[in-house]
């Protein structure tokens, strides 16, 4: 299997450039769930609450 520079360039370029910005996409949709906004807020007002 001969795989040349200009084979991997243009694989990274345009495969690799689309799976990085979907697995971006997806974590910020993953974080910005509704059903995580009580955890979330549970987290945020820790440093709030009384010992």
């Amino acid at each position: 299997m001969n795989v040349d520079y200009n084979f991997l360039r243009e694989f990274a370029d345009s495969w690799v450039l689309l799976m990085m910005f979907l697995f971006f996409v997806s974590a910020g949709l993953w974080a910005l769930r509704p059903s995580a906004r009580s955890l979330y807020n549970d987290a945020a007002s820790i440093p709030f609450k009384e010992d």
